[in-house]
C-alpha cells in the first residue's frame, strides 16, 4: 500500500477559500502601498549564502535554510572536515545558496546592485514568501509571506511618522481596529547599556530584554547574568522592567534614566518628534505605544523599532514589525545609505481576522451563477450568455458534462453557488432563461438583459 503523502512541518496547503481570504488581505495592503507611493519589486527565492549569513545575528543565522550544491556535493569536501565533524566547515563546502530569511537583506542587495538605476529616496514594496527553520507553533511557520515597505536614502523622521500612518491605514481598511503600534529606539537601548557599563554586551542585552513579555523578568535577568552583565548593572535599570503610563510619561522616566547618555538622549528626542507628529495628525483606529523593552534582536536596526500587536484578547504574537537601519547597504559596499522599513505578517493577520470573524462576504465570493448542461445545443446557448455575463464582471460557468440534473444541482450546492440557470429547448425558442435562486428556493423566467441586471 502506497504511503500517504504529507507536507513538511511548518508549511501548509491553502484551499480556494483560504487563497481568496489571503488575496483580500494582500490586495488591501497593496492598495495602501500604492496610495503611499511605494514601488513594487521582487527578488529571487534563494540568495547566495554570503548575502544572508551574518546579517541576522547568531540566532537568525541558525534559522536560515541552506540549499545543498547540485551534483556530487560531497566530492570537494576535505577529509579533515569529516574527521572533525565540524558542521560549520562542512556547510560552507557543500552549500553555497540559501532560502531568503526575510525581504530586507535581499532588498539591500538589490539597492546596491541597481544603484545606478534607482532614484533616491527609493520607496519600495515587496510581497513574497520567506523561509525560517524555526519550531512550528500557532502563528509561526517555516514558510510564510512577508509584505514589506521600505524607504532608503533618507534620514528624515517623517518617514517613521508615515510608517505609523501606513500601519493605521492598512488595519483600518481591514476593519481590524484596536491594534497597538509599539515603538522603541535602538539608541535608547544603547544608552541603557552605556549607563550600566555594558556597551560591549549590547546585543546580548537586547536579545534578552526582547524576551521579557515571553519569559518574564526573572528569566530575562538570569539570561543577562549568564551573558556577563552584573547584578548591580541590572539593578540600576530596574525601572525599565515596570515602566508604564502614556508615551509622554514613559519618555519622562527615560530622560531621567539616560540623562548622562548622549546617544540615549538622541533616541528620546527622535521618539518625542514622532509622538508629537502623530498626536497632531491623529490615527484612525490604531494606538501608538512606547515599549522600552522592545528590542527585536536583529543586528541592523539602529534607530526606531516597530512592532504591531493584535487587538486585546487575541492570543497572537506580533503581526508586523520593522525599524530604522543606518547603513544596511554598507555590508554590500554602498556606505551611508540610511533606510527604514516595516513588514506585515500576512499569516498572523489572517489568523487574527479569522478569529474575530472580520472577513467580508465579498472576500470569498466565488462563482455567482452556473448553467445546467442539457446537451451540446443547450450548452452553446448557455455559453453565449456566459460570455455576455463575464463581460459585465459576473462570474459564470457551465457545468461541463450533460449529467443527470441531480448531480449538477448537488455540485452547485456543494460549491455554494447562489444561482442556477436552466435553459432547455423552450427557453432557447423564447430567447429566455430560467433563473433559480438557490438560497430563497424561488425561480423566474428572464431575458438576458434582465438576467444581467438581476445578477449585478
Amino acid at each position: 500500500m502506497a504511503q500517504k503523502p504529507s507536507i513538511p512541518k511548518g508549511t501548509r496547503d491553502f484551499s480556494p477559500i483560504e487563497v481568496a481570504k489571503r488575496s483580500y488581505i494582500m490586495n488591501t495592503i497593496r492598495t495602501q502601498f500604492q496610495h503611499y507611493g511605494f514601488q513594487p519589486i521582487e527578488t529571487p527565492s534563494f540568495e547566495n549564502s554570503s548575502t544572508l549569513m551574518g546579517k541576522y545575528g547568531e540566532e537568525g543565522d541558525r534559522l536560515i535554510f541552506k540549499i545543498l550544491n547540485s551534483g556530487d556535493y560531497l566530492n570537494k569536501v576535505k577529509d579533515d572536515a569529516f574527521a572533525k565533524a565540524d558542521s560549520n566547515a562542512l556547510t560552507s563546502q557543500i552549500s553555497e545558496k540559501a532560502l531568503r530569511y526575510d525581504l530586507t537583506v535581499p532588498f539591500a542587495r538589490y539597492v546596491v546592485q541597481n544603484r545606478n538605476d534607482i532614484v533616491l529616496p527609493f520607496k519600495r514594496s515587496q510581497m513574497q514568501l520567506v523561509w525560517r527553520a524555526d519550531r512550528p507553533q500557532k502563528g509561526r511557520y517555516r514558510e510564510f509571506c512577508q509584505c514589506d515597505a521600505d524607504v532608503v536614502g533618507s534620514d528624515s523622521l517623517w518617514q517613521e511618522v508615515e510608517f505609523v500612518q501606513l500601519y493605521d491605514a492598512v488595519f483600518t481598511a481591514l476593519k481590524l481596529e484596536g491594534i497597538t503600534i509599539k515603538m522603541n529606539n535602538r539608541k535608547i537601548l544603547s544608552g541603557i547599556a552605556e549607563v550600566i557599563g555594558a556597551s560591549d554586551k549590547l546585543i546580548d542585552f537586547t536579545v534578552a530584554l526582547d524576551k521579557l513579555d515571553k519569559i518574564g523578568k526573572e528569566k530575562v535577568v538570569e539570561e543577562m547574568i549568564s551573558k556577563g552583565i552584573t547584578q548591580e548593572a541590572i539593578q540600576a535599570i530596574d525601572p525599565i522592567f515596570t515602566i508604564s503610563g502614556s508615551f509622554g510619561d514613559q519618555l519622562g522616566t527615560l530622560k531621567n534614566l539616560l540623562a548622562t547618555s548622549e546617544i540615549g538622549t538622541q533616541g528620546i528626542e527622535e521618539l518625542v518628534f514622532i509622538n508629537e507628529a502623530i498626536e497632531s495628525l491623529e490615527l484612525e483606529t490604531a494606538k501608538l505605544q512606547l515599549d522600552v523593552t522592545l528590542a527585536r534582536g536583529l543586528n541592523y536596526y539602529t534607530g526606531a523599532i516597530f512592532e504591531v500587536a493584535a487587538p486585546e484578547g487575541v492570543a497572537m504574537g506580533s503581526i508586523g514589525g520593522g525599524g530604522r537601519y543606518a547603513d544596511l547597504t554598507g555590508i554590500f559596499g554602498l556606505k551611508d545609505v540610511s533606510g527604514v522599513g516595516i513588514s506585515f505578517g500576512l499569516d498572523r493577520i489572517y489568523n487574527v481576522i479569522e478569529e474575530l470573524n472580520l472577513f467580508p462576504e465579498e472576500a470569498t465570493e466565488g462563482v455567482k451563477v452556473i448553467f445546467i448542461n442539457f446537451g451540446d445545443k443547450e450548452a452553446l446557448y448557455a455559453m453565449k450568455a456566459i460570455k455576455n455575463l463575464r463581460r459585465q464582471g459576473i462570474t459564470a460557468v457551465l457545468y461541463p458534462d450533460a449529467a443527470k440534473m441531480k448531480k449538477q444541482m448537488t455540485y452547485a450546492n456543494r460549491r455554494e453557488i447562489p444561482f442556477v440557470i436552466l435553459a432547455g429547448e423552450q427557453e432557447i425558442e423564447q430567447g429566455t432563461f430560467t433563473l433559480k435562486d438557490m438560497v430563497a428556493g424561488e425561480q423566474e423566467t428572464v431575458t438576458l438583459d434582465a438576467l444581467i441586471e438581476r445578477l449585478k
